[in-house]
């Protein structure tokens, strides 16, 4: 992937404490990235670096919108982004036997000679990791103006169909069901 220098934090230069930065973060930012199963991203990066002698902790806010494919009928849905993440940050001799020991995923090491920090790649993970994992409307939404509403029709049909007797052939069947509880 290509460098993009507004996602690189020239840490050196600052003083130890607090630096904040903010990022908007659109779908162009994800044009380096794989193709993504969502669209019109919308998202605010909030990061606050707490520097340091010989490590940096640092605290990613996610915030914004996005439009992905409902589970329930497959139409565009818009979804609320916001989580919060911590990475800490150390500077090390050997970085890359360091990450390659480290088990613990919000440890990171670099060079002690390094004098930026990409976070592109950290901004990447935890705005995908900020997607809920079920991907659909609240239950008193369901029918409004996201919803395919041929879809839910369907899904009410074959719930329907569930519901009815089955085949008068397995009917007798049904009195051995619990026998095992």
């Amino acid at each position: 992937m290509s460098s993009r220098r507004e996602f690189e934090i020239a840490f050196v230069g600052l003083k130890a404490g607090i630096h904040e930065f903010s990022y908007r973060i659109t779908d162009k930012f994800f044009e380096a990235y794989q193709q993504q199963d969502f669209r019109n991203c919308e998202a605010n990066v909030k990061l606050s670096l707490d520097k340091k002698n010989s490590f940096m902790l640092l605290k990613f806010e996610v915030g914004g919108r996005i439009e992905i494919g409902c589970d329930r009928c497959g139409n565009m849905l818009p979804l609320d982004l916001w989580d919060e993440f911590n990475i800490l940050v150390k500077l090390v001799e050997d970085p890359d036997i360091m990450n390659q020991q480290e088990e613990d995923p919000d440890v990171y090491y670099i060079s002690k000679g390094e004098s930026h920090l990409h976070i592109s790649d950290w901004i990447y993970e935890f705005i995908n990791l900020s997607i809920p994992m079920q991907r659909m409307c609240k239950p008193e939404e369901i029918g409004g103006p996201y919803c395919n509403k041929e879809v839910l029709e369907m899904l009410k049909k074959l719930d329907h169909e569930k519901s009815e007797p089955a085949n008068p052939l397995w009917k007798g069947l049904e009195k051995f069901k619990d026998l095992d509880k």
